[in-house]
């Protein structure tokens, strides 16, 4: 699985380079704090709402910690997706967030 830190994360975004991130964390975590511009899809949903995202793009996968998104990304993998695991997660995010 492919896997970018959370400090790579945010040196690409403050680089300019538009990420496709997907955050899979539920709701009331999101409410709290999240990376402007990310896509929120609970990792119970993303099951039912993988046809929503295009394979031809590449999707950076963000929990807390990173054990979901790891989930998320082996899900989104065996359905033919380009998927990157945030390796540590929010918790290790440090960049700008609202």
């Amino acid at each position: 699985m492919k896997q970018l830190t959370a400090k790579e994360v945010e040196a690409k975004l403050n680089e300019g380079q538009a990420l496709n991130i997907i955050d899979v964390r539920e709701v009331d975590e999101v409410k709290a704090r999240k990376i402007p511009g990310t896509t929120h899809i609970p990792l119970g949903l993303l099951e039912f709402r993988m046809h929503e995202l295009d394979k031809s793009k590449e999707y950076v996968l963000v929990c807390r910690s990173g054990g979901r998104s790891g989930r998320a990304c082996q899900l989104l993998d065996s359905h033919g997706y380009k998927v990157i695991n945030m390796a540590g997660g929010m918790d290790s995010y440090e960049g700008k967030t609202e």
